[in-house]
């Protein structure tokens, strides 16, 4: 628990910072007017995205698995980056981490790196993408190493703040298979997380 806190001190902490650096206001005029034409092809963003990752089900083929997290939330961040060919459509990548603590006190890691896309509307100032990932995934427990594929699925929420900044919360789905040649071994890891996200447009 205390790392937990610690982690979420650091997020408020680096959240507190991007806020306190952007002191421009609104300028009125044509950014008062912002609609989704904001956005034209070759626009880019780059978000900072921090929070809680909470194991859901571990299956080993098909069965579901005793988790031993304890407590069951972990931390996760993640760096990504997106390129917009038309004012909704999107692709880009990531980069991420995330950690979870076990009953004995142990940590598991793993690190992402992956390719998305998706798709983003628009309501006034808020911004909602629907995005989805696959990329290669390295797992590490104790002595345990692991390099496989994972699949994500999710969306967020962001309140347009500037024309550089937004800010906003976001979920994401996660599937972790670990598949080896022993077919008994096989296990499908389940998880979802709850950010804080804040993005940069350029």
């Amino acid at each position: 628990m205390r790392k937990f806190a610690a982690f979420l001190l650091i997020l408020l902490f680096s959240f507190s910072m991007l806020y306190a650096q952007e002191n421009e206001p609104s300028d009125g005029g044509e950014w008062d007017i912002y609609n989704d034409d904001s956005y034209t092809r070759g626009d880019q963003t780059f978000s900072v995205s921090l929070g809680a990752l909470f194991p859901t089900v571990l299956l080993n083929n098909g069965k579901k698995m005793n988790n031993n997290f304890s407590p069951p939330v972990g931390g996760t961040g993640t760096l990504s980056y997106n390129y917009f060919f038309t004012p909704n459509i999107f692709l880009g990548g990531e980069v991420g981490g995330t950690f979870i603590s076990t009953l004995a006190d142990n940590m598991y890691y793993a690190i992402l790196l992956g390719a998305r896309t998706g798709y983003q509307f628009y309501f006034w100032r808020m911004e909602f993408p629907l995005n989805f990932s696959i990329g290669m995934i390295w797992h590490r427990y104790l002595d345990s190493r692991y390099y496989g594929l994972y699949l994500k699925a999710g969306g967020a929420a962001y309140y347009r703040f500037s024309m550089e900044w937004s800010f906003g919360l976001g979920t994401n789905w996660y599937w972790l298979p670990q598949w080896t040649n022993e077919r008994a071994k096989n296990t499908d890891g389940f998880m979802i997380d709850l950010l804080l996200s804040a993005r940069y447009h350029f």
